[in-house]
């Protein structure tokens, strides 16, 4: 019995130590304190900083998983649209096919250089084919791009409406491509019209002529 209470009295002197420890401390001063306060200012403070430094990583890791997630989206999408492009392959075969198919029956229908002057001819006659008169028909310039040559021809003709219709229609016809621009009617004196247009031809240009034209451009681009 006095054992248990000798006990009691040296833990109730414990705890009036530890609690004398806490009073009066100088809190602009914590090196002055106690060795019980200020282990528990230390302990204080570094489960702080153990909090921060962990939700300074948990921010790290949360932002890394965002872009994480961003990427997976990402790489989801291409995977889709390549396994589209894949499904779909023959499909786009066959459409690039007829694309060249159709690029190539056009170039068919651009003359050579040495075929322009028959083509010129053939303009001419298919208006004297429909009793028109020409009044003029002159070749402009020829202007290059890059793979063709378009010469535009400065036509006159008088005669009636349903010939200069007629001619219009032979024209398109033709079997090298010809375009009637700019075109404007006018009433004549003796009754008939005269029409006014720019027929433009295009041909396709010599391998001579592209690769001259390649260097021109080259050429013009370093000056700039």
């Amino acid at each position: 019995m006095a054992k248990n209470s000798r006990t009691s009295s040296d833990f109730s002197a414990f705890q009036s130590r530890v609690r004398n420890q806490f009073t009066g401390l100088d809190t602009n001063d914590p090196s002055s304190w106690p060795p019980v306060p200020r282990f528990l200012l230390c302990a204080a403070v570094t489960a702080a900083v153990v909090v921060a430094l962990w939700f300074v990583w948990l921010s790290a890791v949360d932002d890394e998983l965002t872009a994480e997630k961003a990427k997976e989206v990402q790489l989801r999408q291409a995977y889709t649209g390549k396994l589209a492009q894949a499904v779909n392959l023959e499909t786009l075969k066959k459409q690039r096919e007829q694309v060249q198919q159709y690029v190539t029956q056009l170039e068919k229908q651009l003359p050579s250089k040495a075929e322009m002057d028959a083509l010129l001819s053939d303009i001419n006659q298919a208006g004297l084919g429909r009793s028109l008169q020409f009044e003029l028909f002159r070749p402009g310039q020829v202007i290059v791009r890059d793979y063709y040559a378009e010469l535009p021809i400065a036509v006159r003709v008088t005669g009636r409406y349903h010939d200069m219709g007629s001619f219009a229609a032979d024209i398109a016809n033709l079997s090298r491509i010809v375009t009637l621009n700019n075109m404007a009617i006018v009433p004549a004196k003796d009754g008939n019209l005269v029409m006014d247009a720019t027929a433009k031809t295009f041909r396709y240009l010599d391998p001579e002529e592209v690769a001259l034209n390649r260097k021109n451009a080259a050429a013009s681009g370093v000056k700039k």
